[in-house]
C-alpha cells in the first residue's frame, strides 16, 4: 500500500466524472475542464462495449445523456460514435462524443491522477490491464475504484503499483439510529480486499474517529460527492485524503481560506 496521502494537511480534489458541474459528464471537455479548474485528479465511470472497447460512461445505457437508447455491453463501440453525449449540457457542447477511456487517459497532465471507477463485470479487467499500459501512465497516476467488493479485490491484484480504493455508501436504519454498513465493517472489509482505502459517501458516518481508525490500520479515507461549504469544512476536519466533487474550482477556494 501506498497511503502517499494519510494525514495530508490539504485533502486531494477529484472532480466527479470530470469538472460535471459546468461541462457534460465523462466526456473529453468536462476532463480538460478539470485541469483548468485546479482539480489534482479526475474521477470517470467505465463500461465495457460487446466488442471489448472500454468507453467513458456512468449507465450501462446511453439514454440519459445522449437521448438514444443503447446498452453499452449489448452494442458495439462503432454504433455509439455517432452519439451526442454533449447537447443535453448546452449548445456549447453540441457533438461532443461518448469517449473511450484511452482517449481520457491521453488528457491526464504529468503530476495529475485519475480515479477509474469500474461500473461494468470484472471481465473488463484484463481488457482495462491493456488499454492501461499503453497509456504511458505512471501507476501512482491510475486509481481504481469499485462497489463491488470482488471486483475492486481482482484490480487489485491485477493493478499492485495502483491504489485502489474500495467505495460503499450508507443508510442509517431509521428505528435503530445505527449505519449500515457499520463504520468498522467498512474498514474491516477493505483490508480483507486488500485495498489501499476507502471511497465513502460523505453524508455517513465519515468523522475524525472514522478517519482515524482507518489511518491506524493503513487505509486512505477519500469521501464522494461534496459540492458545498459546509460538507468541504466538516470533511477537511475529519482528515480525509480526497474529496470528490462536482465543483473543483469551488472546493479549492474554500479549501486555501
Amino acid at each position: 500500500m501506498t497511503c502517499a496521502s494519510l494525514n495530508a494537511a490539504s485533502p486531494h480534489l477529484v472532480a466527479h466524472r470530470g469538472a460535471s458541474y459546468d461541462a457534460p459528464e465523462n466526456t473529453v471537455p468536462s476532463v480538460m475542464l478539470a485541469w483548468e479548474k485546479e482539480a489534482d485528479a479526475t474521477e470517470v465511470d467505465i463500461h465495457m462495449t460487446r466488442d471489448h472497447r472500454i468507453v467513458v460512461i456512468h449507465d450501462s445505457s446511453t439514454e440519459r445523456t445522449t437521448g438514444s437508447d443503447f446498452k453499452v455491453a449489448e452494442t458495439d463501440y462503432q454504433q455509439l460514435v455517432p452519439l451526442d453525449a454533449g447537447k443535453w449540457k448546452g449548445d456549447a457542447y453540441d457533438g461532443t462524443r461518448i469517449p473511450l477511456l484511452s482517449e481520457v487517459l491521453s488528457k491526464v497532465p504529468e503530476g495529475k491522477r485519475i480515479f477509474v471507477e469500474i461500473k461494468c463485470p470484472s471481465t473488463v479487467l484484463p481488457f482495462l490491464q491493456k488499454v492501461v499500459a499503453n497509456s504511458g501512465l505512471l501507476s501512482h497516476q491510475t486509481v481504481f475504484i469499485a462497489f463491488d467488493w470482488e471486483t475492486i479485490r481482482e484490480a487489485k491484484a491485477r493493478f499492485p503499483e495502483s491504489d485502489c480504493f474500495w467505495l460503499s455508501g450508507f443508510k442509517k436504519d431509521k428505528i435503530t439510529g445505527k449505519w449500515n454498513p457499520s463504520p468498522s465493517f467498512v474498514i474491516e472489509r477493505a483490508l480483507n480486499a486488500g485495498v489501499d482505502g476507502v471511497d465513502v459517501y460523505h453524508g455517513g458516518p465519515v468523522d475524525k474517529g472514522f478517519v482515524d481508525s482507518a489511518h491506524g490500520k493503513g487505509l486512505e479515507v477519500h469521501v464522494y460527492t461534496v459540492n458545498d461549504r459546509e460538507d468541504a469544512l466538516r470533511m477537511l476536519d475529519a482528515g480525509v485524503d480526497g474529496i470528490t466533487t462536482d465543483r473543483p474550482a469551488y472546493l479549492r477556494a474554500i479549501l486555501k481560506k
